[in-house]
């Protein structure tokens, strides 16, 4: 599929994140927008509309064995991500499908209408061993289209149905459309679920995360859904140098007086892509700011932009590194956070019935 909006020049997009089509690491050749010198400026480029794209997946359910993520098993109902996240380390997936990790990651959502068929079929497969399942491991499973696919939620009744374990992370507030089952669930400790709080800031948050609910309206989503009995956490991710950081107990504040009982944090991460969007996108709004930025991340990093290895991966080395893991350690300790150690009830999972089993009459 071919790029509908160009890689050069960059500029900003109302309610886009990303500020260019990047074009990403798998393409041969990319074309750009050139002044001719006949104009005192480049024509005006066309609005960038969002286009929701039908895949029919093979199969629904990822695994994994990293040593450093707390899970087995994962399902991604949605590829893109309206949310337009600058960092978000999901962007380079959209180089495997010939797309900018740019502008289309937000713009080329691709969603997947068979998914609680093929979990079905996944979870009746012989030998399968119930472990718990993390929605929003990649992309978020409430994005502005799951109001319209309601992917998700077809998911999550397949999986209430069963009563097989699940965590989600999100940042929408649509969560709540789901309340009454993501409740009973919890009765049978069956999910738990964390919302993700970057900044309390409007104005950084419509410049990071342009098509996300309000820091208020997420605090409002822990307190609503710790109120329904649903142990929730609050993500502090990521943890951007010089940008957000400073933030770091505010929000945990925050999150524990609206009823959060656990919380966890994400170093910046910059792979493949992602890294040179987001030094285009401080230059945009932080020019005076970019070149220390860049620099802690690097001085968290090994000298680099990221860190890809297992266990350092998600928190970083070297001095701000560890003041930041102090400073979360300390906080969560005067607030309570993270003192019991939640696990999910893998036992009450109900196999579907196989083909041919006889029903009971009763």
């Amino acid at each position: 599929m071919a790029n509908d909006a160009p890689t050069n020049p960059t500029r900003l997009y109302k309610g886009r994140g990303a500020i260019s089509n990047l074009a990403g690491r798998f393409v041969d050749q990319v074309s750009s927008r050139e002044s001719d010198g006949w104009e005192l400026e480049l024509e005006p480029l066309q609005r960038i509309e969002t286009l929701a794209i039908e895949e029919k997946a093979k199969s629904i359910i990822a695994t994994n064995n990293s040593p450093d993520i707390p899970f087995s098993q994962s399902i991604n109902a949605y590829r893109g991500c309206e949310h337009g996240c600058i960092y978000c380390y999901a962007r380079p997936a959209h180089a495997y499908m010939d797309l900018s990790p740019g502008l289309d990651f937000e713009t080329r959502l691709f969603y997947k209408p068979n998914a609680s068929e093929l979990l079905e079929q996944a979870l009746r497969k012989k030998g399968y061993q119930c472990s718990p399942i993390a929605m929003g491991t990649n992309t978020d499973p409430y994005q502005p289209l799951e109001k319209d696919k309601q992917i998700t939620r077809q998911l999550l009744e397949t999986l209430q149905r069963h009563r097989h374990p699940l965590t989600i992370v999100t940042k929408s507030q649509l969560i709540l459309r789901d309340l009454p089952i993501l409740a009973e669930m919890a009765q049978d400790n069956l999910v738990h679920v964390a919302i993700s709080v970057t900044t309390l800031d409007n104005d950084l948050k419509r410049k990071l995360e342009p098509r996300t609910a309000g820091p208020a309206a997420r605090l409002r989503t822990i307190e609503a859904l710790s109120n329904a009995g649903i142990p929730t956490a609050v993500m502090a991710a990521p943890m951007i140098p010089a940008i957000n950081d400073s933030e770091l107990e505010k929000i945990l504040t925050g999150a524990s007086d609206a009823g959060a009982i656990q919380a966890a944090y994400i170093l910046l991460r910059l792979p493949f892509e992602v890294a040179p969007l987001f030094r285009q996108w401080l230059a945009e709004h932080y020019p005076e700011r970019a070149a220390h930025v860049m620099s802690l991340v690097q001085q968290s990093r090994g000298g680099k932009d990221n860190q890809s290895e297992f266990g350092e991966r998600q928190r970083g080395t070297g001095v701000f590194a560890q003041l930041l893991r102090q400073r979360f350690k300390i906080h969560c300790r005067k607030l309570g956070l993270n003192e019991r150690k939640l696990a999910l009830d893998c036992s009450h999972f109900t196999l579907p019935p196989q083909t041919g089993d006889q029903q009971s009459l009763f």
